[in-house]
């Protein structure tokens, strides 16, 4: 699995890339506790020629504000 980071407007992004010797259910596993501890929302997912999977993640930029 490698990953990459990117930043669009209000948006970060991740991109997954899951091999093909990755069972459904693991990838499953993985990308459902990246959307519960990290945030992520799944944007596209992508299969091509060979079994690779890439799937991009987002999750809105959050600004923090002072309050003082």
């Amino acid at each position: 699995m490698a990953s990459s980071w990117r930043k669009h407007g209000q948006y970060e992004y991740r991109v997954v890339t899951i091999d093909r010797g990755t069972s459904v259910p693991d990838a499953r596993k993985m990308l459902t506790d990246e959307a519960e501890y990290g945030r992520w929302e799944l944007a596209r997912t992508r299969l091509y020629l060979g079994g690779e999977r890439r799937v991009w993640l987002r999750r809105k930029i959050i600004k923090a504000t002072a309050t003082f």
